[in-house]
């Protein structure tokens, strides 16, 4: 009845003032009632948006009263859809099993679509015409079906997905109508391809500064650079964002480094210019780069982009390239000092630097570079020199580059004659395979050199040895060389020596010494090598000894020290590791290979058969399990030969005198001493530190060790550390861990240990907190042997590697027959007696 009265009360009540009466209310859903009765009062322009949402929501409900009395504004406007971003934190449940675990806030990116007619918005999918404008007034929309349909579809292509009613509670913020991508990931396809097909399809899109993803525009390009004391250029490429300087090179490094496209120069054309490349800044921020403005520096700097951290560091020789990139557009500072070089370069300097030669895989650092420019240098005048760089600079490196540069010009029309010890010749043939693998390289040793004199003049790089020398003269003069190159030069420092009178017999067009110590203990040395290079540029041994040797030596003639300093300097380039420390990395890891010969080969494949046959009988007879014990004395047996057949307690073995890894760590170890090296030198063979300790006492050179008998061990690491000593002999497990030894630069582990772990922590050592020098560490293997077979099983199987090398052998060793089969196979055969061929390009160092 119309005198019928409800209170908002709880429960609801009523009063009939006809009938003078009053009670309460028996309904369902009472709250909602309530909270309805409690809504404030419609006015006249809110009341038709209320009927057109209650008539999509509840189209049984009658209208609201007095609707059809107002009357209002027709926007006529053409539609306009509008993708509104946002990042919104929100609130949602998380599941575990099934259930809801708890209740936690999250940051989402939504997207909420929207057809605009001037200033007034309706949702997709809604069928009322009245919406609601900024300032609070209701107006009637005349929509466009068609237009809304076409735009719609448009949007369903994105990729887009509607959230689902209830996933999200935001404050503030309805959920209805949000819709977002699969992942975070998706933004960045979104903004790069989708974004512009939206637009492209009459879309607007609305990305408010606090947005995620949104991306900034890009302006104001500059570069700065900075040349460095090692020869580089440090090169800062960078752009304004919004009135803030950004870095490009970091972000410019993980995109080439993400899309293969930047790497080759091919691809890079076909980018299209109007294309956007997205980087992604260290705050979230994205920035859209023009690809037109990006790919001359991909065609310029992206083989230099090699570094982690994105920086961008130059050669001096690279400075034309980079010069290039620098055209319109750009804003430089500091392009001074690039121009002076680029006119060195370009001019007539008196060393032209030579790039590396296509081919060569291997990234030559800037000293390397020059040294190559150099050694080009000499060549072009005809002149021998001496490349003098410390050892583990790479001095083979350079020569290989230089001869496949001679190669690259058609200049290597007869071969190259390289002379080295003996211990040497397996790491030359490595280098060349993986470096140089267009050269055609022909060892003159072995068993087969007889018929490989006769193929001399098809190689392009022929090795032979100092021993050789003598004995193969003949067979050697009958041929004529393009270069002729003495590595360890100071190998024939007596000029008396056979081997230094047959070199100088030998014909060559152009002449090289390679050595890490030109000069040992008396100009004498110096002398007998410049004799070799140029003869007559220091004249005889008698004229140089009067002029040069007896007034320096015996008087100290700093005069004429330093006169002829000046004299042999352009034909000398030697540069100390302490010079070039900065291209070095913090630790420097060689693998030197050697050979085993005559009878250390036999004897290896002697005990190999022995073993391998033993190790098959007590399979058969006790099955694999139970065969641990054999296998393991097998494998030590062998490795005992490969270090020194002395510690293989055996007749036969005593009777062998090769020791190949000996005489390759006491070619190194001198020249390492003299260069003022500090050396730590592991193995995990007592007796193997022994054998050495007597072979460095022969030697005089000063040591000291550390095993597990040792009581002082306080002394010897004094004595190291204070400099007294240059050498500290260390076995595993008395200093594999609990040292700290940084007044080492170079670790050997003598032989290799197959716990990659353990290796590491030896070769800490020197390589940790506190040390401010760059470490080399030399890793000694014999090629084809049990040593390089598990180093190549250690990357597939670490449980194998540690169980077959734990010296105490108290674990389980966890491998199979067909293990066991190869780490117990022949030889491979010697290298000595292949044919020189034309290997097949490894993949880029």
């Amino acid at each position: 009845p119309a005198a019928t009265l409800v209170l908002r009360t709880e429960p609801l009540a009523y009063i009939d003032s006809s009938r003078g009466e009053a009670g309460r209310i028996q309904v369902e859903n009472a709250p909602v009632i309530a909270e309805l009765l409690s809504l404030p009062a419609l006015s006249a322009v809110e009341l038709p948006v209320v009927a057109s949402a209650l008539a999509e929501l509840a189209p049984s409900l009658p209208s609201p009263q007095g609707n059809k009395s107002v009357e209002l504004p027709l926007v006529d406007a053409a539609c306009r859809p509008v993708l509104s971003l946002a990042s919104i934190y929100c609130w949602s449940w998380r599941r575990h099993r099934g259930y809801e675990a708890d209740f936690s806030g999250s940051e989402y990116d939504v997207a909420s679509p929207a057809f605009a007619y001037g200033e007034a918005r309706l949702e997709p999918g809604s069928t009322h015409d009245v919406a609601t404008l900024q300032d609070g007034r209701a107006v009637r929309v005349k929509r466009d079906p068609e237009a809304e349909q076409a735009a719609w579809q448009a949007f369903l292509a994105a990729g887009f997905l509607p959230l689902k009613r209830g996933w999200l509670i935001s404050q503030g913020i309805p959920t209805e109508g949000l819709y977002g991508l699969e992942s975070e990931a998706h933004w960045s396809h979104f903004f790069s391809l989708v974004a512009p097909a939206l637009r492209e399809a009459g879309w607007h899109i609305e990305c408010p500064r606090d947005f995620r993803h949104r991306l900034l525009v890009a302006s104001d390009w500059h570069v700065e650079i900075e040349e460095s004391d090692d020869g580089w250029f440090d090169v800062s490429l960078g752009v304004e964002v919004e009135g803030r300087r950004v870095d490009l090179a970091p972000m410019l490094h993980a995109v080439f480094k993400q899309d293969a496209r930047w790497l080759d120069p091919k691809l890079i054309e076909r980018i299209p210019d109007d294309s956007q490349v997205i980087v992604q800044l260290e705050d979230g921020d994205r920035v859209a780069l023009a690809a037109e403005r990006v790919k001359p520096i991909a065609r310029t700097l992206v083989d230099l982009f090699d570094n982690p951290s994105g920086s961008i560091r130059v050669s001096r020789f690279d400075a034309p390239r980079l010069a290039d990139v620098l055209g319109d557009g750009w804003r430089a500072q500091g392009l001074e000092s690039l121009e002076r070089w680029i006119e060195r370069i370009r001019g007539a300097g008196a060393i032209k630097p030579v790039a590396a030669p296509k081919g060569f895989a291997l990234e030559l650092r800037p000293y390397q570079l020059e040294g190559l420019s150099w050694l080009q240098h000499l060549r072009r005048h005809g002149l021998g020199g001496i490349l003098a760089d410390d050892m583990g600079l790479g001095k083979t490196a350079q020569t290989l580059a230089h001869l496949l540069v001679e190669k690259r010009g058609r200049r290597l029309a007869k071969p190259a004659l390289v002379v080295l010890p003996t211990s040497l010749v397996f790491n030359w043939q490595r280098e060349a395979e993986r470096y140089a693998p267009d050269l055609k390289v022909l060892s003159l040793r072995g068993s087969g050199r007889a018929e490989a004199f006769a193929k001399i003049p098809d190689a392009d790089v022929c090795l032979t040895t100092y021993p050789l020398l003598w004995r193969d003269r003949e067979q050697l003069a009958a041929h004529e060389y393009h270069s002729l190159i003495l590595d360890e030069a100071q190998t024939v420092k007596n000029a008396a020596s056979q081997a230094a009178q047959v070199v100088r017999t030998l014909r060559a067009e152009h002449r090289l010494c390679l050595t890490g110590t030109p000069l040992e203990n008396h100009l004498g040395e110096l002398w007998s090598q410049f004799d070799f290079l140029l003869p007559g540029f220091l004249g005889d041994v008698k004229d140089f000894t009067a002029r040069w040797r007896t007034p320096v030596e015996k008087y100290g003639d700093t005069v004429r020290r330093d006169l002829l300093a000046k004299r042999i300097a352009p034909f000398i380039l030697r540069r100390r590791k302490e010079e070039v420390a900065k291209e070095l990395p913090p630790k420097t890891i060689v693998v030197r290979s050697v050979e085993l010969d005559g009878r250390q080969r036999d004897l290896y494949e002697t005990v190999r058969a022995t073993m391998d046959q033993r190790v098959r009988d007590e399979i058969a007879a006790r099955g694999f399990a139970r065969s641990q014990i054999v296998i393991l004395d097998a494998l030590l047996k062998l490795r005992q030969v490969c270090c020194d057949p002395r510690l293989l307690k055996t007749d036969a073995a005593a009777k062998v005198k090769e020791r190949a890894k000996l005489d390759l760590l006491m070619d190194m170890l001198p020249e390492l001493v003299d260069e003022g090296r500090k050396v730590l030198l592991f193995s995990q063979f007592t007796g193997m530190l022994a054998l050495i300790a007597a072979e460095l006492d022969e030697r005089r050179i000063r040591h000291v060790a550390l095993t597990g008998d040792t009581v002082d061990r306080e002394t010897p690491v004094r004595q190291f550390q204070d400099g007294d000593v240059p050498v500290f002999l260390i076995s595993l497990k008395a200093g594999g861990v609990g040292l700290n030894l940084t007044a080492a630069d170079t670790v050997i582990h003598y032989d290799p240990w197959w716990n990659p772990a353990v290796e590491n922590q030896a070769t800490d050592r020197a390589h940790r907190l506190g040390q401010t020098k760059a470490v080399f560490v030399y890793k000694l293997v014999v090629a084809g042997s049990i040593e390089e077979k598990i180093l190549g099983l250690q990357e597939k199987k670490a449980e194998l590697a540690a169980g077959i090398l734990a010296e105490d052998h108290e674990g389980s060793v966890k491998f199979g027959e067909d293990d066991i089969r190869a780490l117990l196979a022949p030889l491979p055969e010697a290298k000595g007696d292949a044919e020189p061929k034309k290997r097949g390009r490894p993949k880029k160092a």
